[in-house]
């Protein structure tokens, strides 16, 4: 059996702010699910916290890139160290973000150990870029595009080594079926299944078609990225962007639970729950349930829910 160990990359640096003079929450998220006890849910080891350079956007404008650029160049390779360590060691890391931009900390530290591929649960691809649009800045919905290479240097080639992720080793679940990133995913031949895909032919055969293609021998395993907002907003509000027709927890507990147990998985990690948006600390518990559940196996109740939202 796999040690776990739970790392905190506690970094909004990828987010716009919510509010005039405010930051986004989510650099939260590790400290929420700490409260609901996921460490020892898990059995997992401590990793620490990877602490972020402050957010501030400076006199940034529209048109200048990605803002916060700078800080998340120093941000990636010093949590791709602590990720790095532990999968040489055989450990599986479960990173408690923070926003999307954390990926860059994972694949920057695959991308030192070998080839490996990226299985991302998200309610969006992510992919925006200079090639695909002029609203360049927010790196929280850009790191799949800055992964494989695609826009400003000092985020895409850290240490030399662009590109992080083949776009051919990437896999896609559960955004949504109006994604407008579809079209170019398709043209570059990566495979996205959306949440209209998983319930018209079944989550669970969805994943293990896909899972066959992430464990072949071509690369040496794969990381998984879950994005929050996967999630319905009925279920999960708690994001930046709670869009509609999104994955129920029974959905997402089928799919998880799929990635996670394969001996391929090397890691996982969480973004975007904002606990600011959760007074309750209802989406926070339910977040909770479905990670622990996927990785130990331990019952929860978050298989229940799944049909589509009325």
């Amino acid at each position: 059996m796999r040690n776990f160990v739970v790392i905190d990359a506690p970094s909004n640096l990828g987010l716009r702010p919510p509010a005039p003079g405010t930051v986004p929450g989510c650099y939260k998220l590790a400290g929420a699910l700490r409260e609901q006890r996921i460490v020892q849910r898990l059995g997992a080891f401590e990793g620490g916290v990877v602490v972020p350079p402050r957010y501030d956007r400076g006199d940034w404008k529209e048109g200048d890139g990605v803002f916060n650029a700078a800080a998340i160049a120093r941000y990636t390779p010093r949590l791709a160290d602590r990720i790095e360590h532990h999968i040489r060691a055989g450990d599986f890391p479960v990173v408690l973000g923070g926003d999307c931009s954390i990926q860059l900390g994972a694949s920057l530290a695959l991308r030192r150990i070998g080839r490996y591929g990226l299985a991302a649960i998200d309610g969006s691809a992510d992919f925006r870029h200079p090639g695909n649009s002029e609203r360049i800045g927010a790196a929280g919905g850009e790191e799949l595009a800055l992964s494989t290479g695609r826009g400003q240097r000092d985020l895409t080639d850290l240490e030399g080594l662009r590109p992080y992720l083949r776009d051919e080793d990437i896999r896609l679940f559960g955004i949504r079926d109006y994604d407008g990133d579809r079209e170019e995913l398709a043209r570059l031949r990566i495979p996205t299944v959306t949440v209209g895909e998983l319930r018209e032919r079944g989550v669970a055969g969805q994943a293990e078609a896909m899972l066959l293609s992430l464990e072949a021998p071509v690369t040496e395993g794969f990381w998984v990225h879950l994005d929050a907002d996967v999630l319905d907003p009925e279920v999960m509000p708690a994001v930046d962007s709670p869009d509609p027709g999104g994955l129920l927890p029974g959905e997402l507990a089928v799919l998880l639970r799929a990635l996670v147990r394969s001996e391929r998985c090397v890691g996982l990690n969480v973004t975007i729950y904002d606990p600011d948006l959760d007074p309750e600390g209802t989406a926070g518990a339910l977040l909770t349930d479905l990670i622990v559940e996927a990785l130990t196996g331990t019952a929860t109740g978050t298989d229940a829910g799944g049909d589509t939202p009325s």
